[in-house]
């Protein structure tokens, strides 16, 4: 008789792609596997393209700031666990693993209520909203950053770091080279703004390309609708709305990264030992989190950190040629890391569970 697992989370691309990094292992041991989210979030299509049947419920948002919406969602809220108590019923699975977002908290908790155990992840040093209504439900609770582990019961916390998609660890170096059409041999510079990217980051970049082409050749994910026409026929310079599966050949060309300091995104490039400049989320655009991760990375010596307010194109271009000349120094950091094999940690934590 086979084992069977929810998975479950979602809101944005970080709260899937670690569930979909474990897919192969959980269907190796033969898990029969079910996923729920929303009705029509991102988790949606990225679950659906790769097979696994999916399940939506009713999602709202709890806000810590005013919003009319707060007097509609708590009522979706209530519905959402009431459609997750009759999925789990129907699926009964042995076990639910949740990397978060508010979809998955009605998930967690109904599991507790009908006795299955429920782990989940946490990916930011310290929970967002949404896992701190759900750690009371779970058993488990998985973190990427040792300083983490003070923020969560003692007896549920563990350290286990992010699960990662293997396959970007076998990326091919003259795939890209030719994908982006590069004709100079040359050190090469790979931005990731995210999947919307940003405007800011976008401007600095841009404006550095005289000094920074001298020197590198550059790979800009500058997300959806933020393509510079003018810039289409410049040497060296390859820019992209969204990449996806030639992404693992991007990172195997590139020797250095630019990136927010989203968690999952900052835990590939330590899996891939990529020496990376981080500019954080500001304040004020965020609950500060990424402020928090960039300043865990730049402690362990994994990442040179800049703080978007000092982000000009001249001190973006003195940064890279920095944190270039010194990459070996970063990558040795990355390499003496404790970090455990994320994937062989979490399985090993969900065989625990079903066999409880």
């Amino acid at each position: 008789m086979s084992k069977k697992i929810v998975l479950t989370g979602g809101g944005t691309a970080g709260h899937v792609t670690p569930n979909i990094a474990l897919l192969p292992s959980l269907k190796e041991l033969g898990y029969e596997i079910s996923y729920i989210g929303s009705h029509n979030g991102i988790e949606k299509d990225l679950i659906e393209n790769v097979k696994i049947p999916y399940y939506g419920i009713s999602s709202g948002k709890l806000r810590r700031y005013f919003d009319l919406k707060n007097f509609s969602d708590p009522a979706k809220v209530i519905k959402g666990y009431f459609e997750a108590r009759s999925l789990l019923k129907k699926l009964s699975p042995d076990v639910v693993f949740s990397k978060g977002g508010f979809v998955s908290v009605p998930v967690v908790i109904a599991a507790k209520h009908l006795k299955i155990p429920a782990i989940i992840h946490e990916s930011d040093i310290t929970p967002g909203l949404a896992n701190k209504l759900a750690i009371p439900s779970a058993v488990k609770v998985c973190c990427n950053f040792p300083e983490t582990l003070e923020h969560l019961p003692e007896d549920k916390a563990v350290l286990t770091g992010s699960p990662i998609r293997q396959e970007l660890l076998k990326g091919d170096s003259k795939k890209a080279f030719s994908f982006c059409s590069f004709k100079e041999e040359k050190p090469t510079v790979l931005m990731i703004g995210g999947s919307l990217g940003s405007v800011y980051l976008n401007d600095a970049l841009r404006g550095s390309l005289p000094e920074t082409l001298k020197k590198f050749n550059v790979i800009h994910l500058c997300g959806k609708g933020n393509l510079d026409s003018s810039l289409c026929d410049l040497e060296g310079y390859a820019q992209f709305e969204y990449i996806s599966s030639e992404l693992r050949d991007l990172f195997s060309l590139c020797d250095i990264v630019i990136s927010r300091a989203g968690a999952n995104a900052i835990c590939e490039l330590l899996a891939l030992k990529k020496p990376s400049l981080l500019i954080p989320l500001p304040a004020n655009a965020s609950r500060g989190d990424q402020i928090l991760n960039a300043k865990s990375f730049e402690a362990q010596g994994f990442s040179m950190v800049m703080q978007q307010e000092d982000v000009t194109s001249n001190t973006l271009y003195g940064a890279l040629c920095s944190l270039y000349d010194n990459r070996q120094k970063y990558i040795s950091a990355m390499e003496s890391s404790k970090q455990p094999n994320s994937i062989d940690a979490i399985i090993s934590l969900i065989e625990q569970s079903t066999s409880c």
